[in-house]
């Protein structure tokens, strides 16, 4: 009695697997070369014993070109100037006509101019010894008031002007005007800056002496107190 031995599984799947792979392995070159490989291709060569003869060139026609004569040229015809000839029949000259005679022209005299009259003015009347009486006494009474009237005003002025503070570095033709207000009796009102000396401090100082010079020096009679109500009066530092 034999015994036989049992078969490996394991080797013959690794056979198997074997086998694949080589096959596998020679279908991938066989089909890999087989599809890289390109077809070469043919030339054919045919062999002459000699050349072929050329053909021969035609003859090129020369080609004629005809020359046209150019047109005869014409003469220009002469043009001859016409002479006139002049006329030798003399011209007739207009006989001259008499001028009429004029009529003396009539000398109408002139019509006179009527004589101008001057109207002599009468003669104004003059004025009686009464009237030129009171003339006289009526200028003799302006003069007086014109007298009284500048005599105060030098007061005034002479009154201010005692009362004026002068402060340092006035011009000695400065010159500044105010327009003072007075009331009855001489109190002042306002005073007011007309023109001002160009020195500020000279301004100040003498509407200060104007304040303090109030009441301010009238005349008596009440009648000219209208000639003092509004006083325009200049100041100077020298006079």
């Amino acid at each position: 009695m034999s015994a036989v031995a049992p078969r490996d599984p394991d080797k013959l799947a690794a056979g198997m697997l074997a086998l694949f792979v080589h096959v596998a392995f020679f279908a991938l070159l066989y089909f890999g070369f087989s599809w890289q490989t390109e077809q070469v291709a043919v030339m054919s060569v045919e062999l002459w014993q000699s050349l072929p003869e050329a053909a021969p060139e035609r003859p090129v026609a020369a080609r004629v070109r005809e020359v046209v004569p150019p047109p005869p040229v014409q003469e220009e015809a002469v043009i001859k100037p016409e002479i006139v000839m002049p006329d030798k029949t003399p011209e007739k000259k207009p006989e001259k006509k008499p001028e009429p005679v004029r009529p003396p022209e009539k000398v109408v005299p002139e019509a006179k101019k009527p004589v101008e009259t001057k109207k002599v003015a009468p003669k104004a009347a003059q004025p009686s010894a009464a009237e030129q009486q009171a003339a006289r006494d009526l200028a003799a009474q302006v003069a007086a008031t014109g007298r009284v009237v500048d005599e105060f005003i030098g007061k005034i002025q002479g009154k201010i002007r005692r009362n004026v503070i002068m402060p340092p570095g006035v011009a000695d033709d400065a010159r500044a005007e105010f327009l003072v207000t007075l009331l009855p009796g001489g109190r002042v009102l306002s005073v007011k800056l007309g023109r001002s000396s160009g020195n500020a401090a000279y301004d100040d100082a003498v509407e200060r002496a104007i304040l303090r010079s109030d009441p301010l020096p009238l005349p008596a009679d009440p009648g000219l107190f209208n000639r003092f109500r509004d006083l325009k009066l200049a100041f100077k530092p020298v006079e």
